[in-house]
């Protein structure tokens, strides 16, 4: 039975907890990516600290010796890890794995017997555009070298998962599915509050004095807006269902516009009026 996590190690099945620290030690400072800078040091890194965090727990190492690579679909671990790499999912999966979730590389039956099937799913992050997350659209991921559109719905968050059929690993006929973890991009006009979005706008000092109608650009589309007689800075205004769209209620949030009232600088009025408003204007 093979058992490549102590190759990984270079240690042998019958390494003591001593031996296996002090091998850990050796092997972790030689790729640590700060010292070692050659090209696949990180992900021999990575796959050194996935081995010891198994070998180094009594309950997860006494699994590993009765099942040895069966658990990894009968991959080796050097091959297991980097079907996973760089996914930063890898640790996640060993961690379900030996914690009794299951994995996907084991036979229906769940258990460890008969033929083991290899593990072809794949596990990575994407991160879309604000206004995508708000509005869905399609939006263009690379994986494998293979480039192609996914459908994002709607309102998605940051730490999604959405599953993409058919586009992980291909072998004997079979492929394996994408599952994508979803970072949604910051915007600098907006703040998302749940359903309800927030986004600041300018208003001139006129407009907020006098009142006045303003256009407004959202992520949709410019709308215009009525500003009333003394509006304050800092002010509200709502926009109903111009928000998210909650999935589960299928109804959108709202849009709340902030008013920022931007003041004129003095040395650029007309002298005149600069003297009226010293003598008009409150001073408290």
């Amino acid at each position: 039975m093979s058992k490549s996590l102590y190759e990984t190690l270079e240690i042998s099945e019958n390494a003591s907890e001593a031996e296996i620290k002090k091998a850990y030690r050796k092997l972790a400072r030689q790729y640590h990516p700060d010292v070692n800078k050659d090209k696949g040091a990180e992900d021999k890194f990575k796959e050194i600290n996935s081995a010891y965090e198994i070998l180094s727990d009594k309950k997860k190492k006494a699994q590993y010796d009765a099942h040895g690579d069966n658990m990894f679909g009968g991959q080796n671990f050097h091959d297991f890890s980097r079907s996973h790499g760089g996914t930063g999912d890898l640790d996640d999966i060993l961690r379900s794995m030996f914690s009794g979730g299951g994995f996907g590389g084991f036979s229906g039956g769940g258990g460890f017997g008969g033929q083991q099937q290899p593990n072809l799913d794949i596990e990575t992050s994407v991160t879309i555009p604000f206004s995508v997350s708000i509005l869905g659209g399609s939006h263009s991921v690379a994986v494998n070298g293979d480039r192609f559109d996914i459908k994002i719905p709607a309102g998605v968050k940051s730490g999604e998962k959405m599953r993409v059929k058919g586009k992980g690993h291909a072998q004997g006929g079979r492929a394996g599915d994408l599952f994508l973890k979803i970072n949604v991009a910051s915007n600098p006009e907006y703040i998302r509050e749940e359903d309800d979005l927030v986004k600041t706008f300018d208003v001139p000092l006129y407009a907020a004095l006098f009142g006045e109608k303003i256009s407004v650009q959202t992520l949709e589309k410019e709308i215009k807006l009525k500003i009333p007689q003394n509006t304050k800075n800092g002010q509200r205004f709502r926009v109903k269902e111009m928000g998210v769209m909650n999935r589960k209620t299928k109804e959108r949030g709202n849009l709340y516009l902030e008013a920022n009232i931007v003041l004129p600088k003095v040395e650029e009025l007309d002298e005149k009026l600069v003297e009226i408003m010293k003598e008009k204007l409150p001073k408290e």
